[in-house]
């Protein structure tokens, strides 16, 4: 509405559903969470690996860290090369 009360022709707004801005918008979440796993899972890793080193944590830990970290960037690869295609 205007100052005086009157309604204007209702466009949509940037984040409603149907609009680029909403795709977008949950394509970069998307990319946000996919970034902070894989930093935590490659902190995870290099935590446990010197962990390991140092005799304080078991060589398992540092073992599953990076596997897991492996199969969260191929999938993430995956998924970025699916959604150019």
């Amino acid at each position: 509405m205007t100052s005086r009360g009157t309604p204007l022709d209702r466009e949509l707004g940037d984040l409603e559903p149907g609009t680029a801005q909403r795709a977008q918008l949950r394509a970069r979440i998307t990319d946000i969470a996919w970034t902070a796993g894989c930093a935590v899972l490659a902190l995870w890793a290099v935590w446990s690996s010197v962990g390991a080193v140092r005799g304080t944590t078991a060589w398992v830990y540092s073992a599953v860290a990076w596997v897991l970290l492996a199969v969260a960037l191929t999938a993430r690869v995956a998924g970025r090369h699916r959604s150019l295609h």
